[in-house]
């Protein structure tokens, strides 16, 4: 018969604390490249295999002139509205598209209609100046 001794001590405890793991709920942003991959990993929907050819060097070329002609309008529209000689209202129509603007006295509404009848209205608030030491 053996006899088991039991000491009275003292007993540690700490409290729990948890930290999530999702970056999104507050947890370490470096887990965010490995959650995200094991979720690719699992992920049903997405197709297996690519069948889409890459652009042609034509392709490529006549999206980087469309985008730097667009960009070119899209200049002359900024500088007909906010210009040196700015315009009270206007209609600036290309390829289908067509963008009215007009200038009211505390804004410019901007209004972009596109080929499909779709439309994005942009207000842009104005800002007066006041003269110097009022």
């Amino acid at each position: 018969m053996g006899i088991a001794a039991w000491a009275p001590g003292s007993a540690s405890a700490q409290q729990l604390v948890y930290t999530p793991i999702n970056p999104a709920f507050g947890g370490n942003p470096f887990n965010s490249s490995q959650l995200l991959a094991i979720a690719n990993a699992q992920n049903q929907f997405l197709p297996k295999s690519s069948t889409t050819t890459p652009p042609t060097q034509a392709q490529q070329f006549a999206a980087q002139l469309q985008s730097t002609i667009l960009a070119g309008v899209a200049q002359q529209v900024s500088n007909a509205i906010f210009g040196n000689n700015p315009q009270q209202s206007g209609t600036i129509s290309f390829g289908g598209t067509t963008v009215n603007f007009t200038r009211g006295l505390t804004d410019i509404t901007i209004v972009i209609v596109d080929p499909n009848g779709v439309s994005t209205q942009i207000v842009v608030p104005t800002f007066v100046a006041t003269p110097a030491g009022k």
